[in-house]
């Protein structure tokens, strides 16, 4: 049974202890439903305020501005780590993480949009579609995060992070996994595969915050629950580009 309960959450930010080793507080104090989606509303404001300002500056100059994309990635990822370390922190991190987020999207969107027309708002039209109908299903009671549905993200998530880590260190000596960056059949079935797996995230994301919302915790961790929520949503949205990006290759 502790090995069921050691899994809980495919997503990082979201791990098996985030809420229960926050103590509860008082009901003005706490954690509700209402305010994660505020916040995470915010959050992605700021993300595309962000990303459309790099956008505007490829358009305006022809060229991308690689320090701001780069900057954005490894500021976003060192910004990630530290509100997963120290939680307390959430309301001051995760706009900083959305912004970082907000360039190197802004610039990995161009660079997509300047080779496939139109690939962008598909990407952005599917990951919020997909956000919308999950919600739905959850709300209603069709999809449900029970034990088992977990093991499984949860077992995906972790394998198709070893392929990903596995390509990256194989890159540096010359060699690419035609799984991931094939555009035959295998090679778009991994894509939505991926795609499949990174959107039952989103299903854990809502268990874990309408759980933190029960226990009555502390207020910050609406910001965090943000935060958790945003990682699985950049991850998504990524994978349905690149998915599109080989559909519209083979054409």
């Amino acid at each position: 049974m502790s090995a069921h309960l050691a899994l809980r959450s495919g997503n990082p930010a979201l791990g098996a202890n985030t809420f229960t080793r926050v103590p509860p507080v008082a009901d003005h104090e706490a954690m509700t439903i209402g305010g994660t989606v505020n916040k995470t509303a915010m959050s992605l404001a700021i993300l595309f305020v962000a990303a459309m300002y790099v956008w505007g500056r490829g358009a305006a100059t022809g060229q991308l501005p690689m320090a701001w994309v780069v900057g954005g990635f490894i500021g976003g990822f060192i910004v990630a780590l530290v509100t997963i370390f120290k939680k307390t922190w959430a309301p001051y991190t995760t706009p900083l993480y959305a912004g970082l987020e907000g360039l190197a999207l802004g610039g990995i969107s161009f660079l997509f949009e300047q080779s496939y027309p139109g690939i962008v708002a598909q990407a952005v039209f599917l990951t919020f579609g997909t956000l919308g109908a999950l919600l739905l299903a959850y709300r209603s009671g069709l999809i449900r995060a029970t034990e088992n549905f977990k093991l499984g993200v949860v077992a995906a998530t972790g394998g198709i992070g070893v392929v990903y880590l596995l390509s990256f260190v194989l890159g540096f000596f010359g060699i690419n996994i035609p799984l991931i960056h094939s555009t035959g059949t295998f090679g778009i079935l991994f894509s939505l595969f991926v795609v499949v797996i990174a959107a039952l995230n989103l299903v854990l994301d809502f268990d874990f915050i309408e759980e933190g919302a029960e226990r009555g915790a502390p207020k910050y961790m609406e910001w965090y629950g943000a935060f958790g929520l945003l990682v699985t949503l950049v991850w998504l949205y990524l994978e349905i580009l690149r998915l599109l990006a080989k559909l519209q290759s083979r054409r």
